[in-house]
């Protein structure tokens, strides 16, 4: 069985093609500037040359056509007919609180994303584009919908509440819905395996850190808290995020600045995080490389994460009652060996011992712990994608049995 994995961004989208037989990728690539001048595909089959493409892709139709011919080139294809494609599964930021496992899609559906749409509304409509596209190229190919909050529907109201009039929740659905789920839930089942374990009788932390950066309480295989919100904006400090703040600075900003709404969620999101203490950048890489030079603005971002992610870390060992894996994913928890041992400082009360030179790896799996650890520590690249393929697969099996 061979399943396309699709991420739909409103001008970019990124594919890959997987053989499920061993869930290797046959294919992956990147679209870039659709609907913009200077439109390009960058094509990668498993074993050959990057094949580059540089025409105008006016929509998404256009541009995944493209990737469709990629696919079955004679000489840059991975496949002899888009009909080898048993499935299609797409990625979607938003599911709302319906939605607490992927889904095969059908009309309805799509019309009932369109007014989930609203809560994540810079994310879901590029997805929904993308959607159509593929419906209208691939008529009679299952198609699923992978939401990244999906997982963390497993939280409890005591969890996922905000301290509002209950009205706002009942009107708006105003709450808690957490984000980076297919990578929580990726890294969690990955690490029980990992660990010869059952995840069901785990108690874990991942913490997926990167430019959006959040952690995950998964206990006994379910989300029972996150550090993400309503929005992606809450929890951890982030690149350009704010991360959690008193709520009272925004209207004292409008109040007393006179800035609007737009203003307000400019600064938050676009101009805070570690780009905003460090005057530098967004990237931790320039940001270590600032810090090591000296910079104390940047050593200060980088104090600043590492304390917050502790204090996440520490908070949801409480709330499960204790931990037995502690798991970093993502660019930077993947491959900053300084940022683990930052954050772990001071933690070692809750049961590991940090092996340094286990610790020494970039992107790669690994159980850096001591072997005597009872929490085990441990760094697992994420692969979101290989979980929307996992996720697809399941449900056109269900289909047609």
């Amino acid at each position: 069985m061979k399943v396309l994995v699709i991420n739909a961004g409103s001008s970019s989208l990124k594919y890959q093609l997987y053989d499920m037989s061993n869930e290797s990728v046959l294919a992956k690539g990147l679209v870039e500037r659709i609907g913009i001048e200077g439109s390009i595909l960058s094509h990668r089959p498993e074993g050959k040359d990057k094949y580059v493409v540089r025409t105008e892709m006016p929509d998404h139709k256009v541009a995944i056509g493209l990737v469709l011919e990629a696919l079955v080139d004679d000489e840059v294809g991975v496949i002899k007919s888009v009909d080898e494609i048993s499935a299609v599964g797409h990625r979607i930021v938003h599911g709302g609180e319906k939605y607490s496992k992927s889904v095969l899609l059908d009309d309805a559906l799509m019309e009932e994303l369109k007014e989930v749409s609203k809560l994540a509304p810079l994310h879901n409509p590029p997805a929904l584009i993308g959607i159509r596209a593929c419906r209208d190229l691939m008529p009679n190919t299952p198609m699923t919908a992978v939401f990244d909050t999906s997982f963390h529907q497993t939280m409890e109201p005591t969890a996922y509440m905000y301290a509002l009039p209950y009205e706002l929740y009942e009107s708006d659905k105003i709450r808690r819905y957490g984000f980076h789920g297919t990578s929580h839930k990726y890294v969690a089942n990955r690490a029980a395996e990992m660990l010869n374990r059952d995840v069901t009788n785990m108690k874990i932390v991942t913490c997926h850190l990167g430019n959006g950066s959040s952690i995950t309480a998964v206990k006994h295989g379910k989300a029972i808290d996150t550090s993400m919100g309503f929005t992606p904006l809450a929890g951890l400090m982030m690149g350009t995020r704010t991360g959690d703040l008193d709520p009272a600075i925004v209207t004292y900003l409008m109040a007393e600045k006179g800035w609007d709404a737009k203003a307000v969620d400019n600064l938050l999101n676009k101009k805070s995080g570690v780009l905003g203490i460090s005057g530098v950048s967004s990237d931790f890489r320039d940001l270590e490389k600032a810090a090591g030079e000296g910079n104390k603005r940047a050593q200060l971002a980088l104090d600043m994460f590492y304390y917050r992610v502790k204090k996440y870390i520490g908070a949801y060992a409480a709330a499960m009652g204790g931990v037995d894996a502690i798991v970093f994913t993502a660019g930077l928890g993947e491959n900053s060996p300084d940022a683990r041992e930052e954050i772990l400082k001071g933690l070692d009360f809750l049961g590991f011992e940090v092996d340094l030179e286990k610790d020494n790896v970039r992107g790669k799996e690994t159980i850096f712990s001591s072997d005597s650890s009872r929490v085990k520590l441990m760094v697992i690249p994420t692969n979101e994608e290989l979980m929307i393929a996992k996720d697809t697969k399941e449900l056109v099996h269900e289909m047609n049995q």
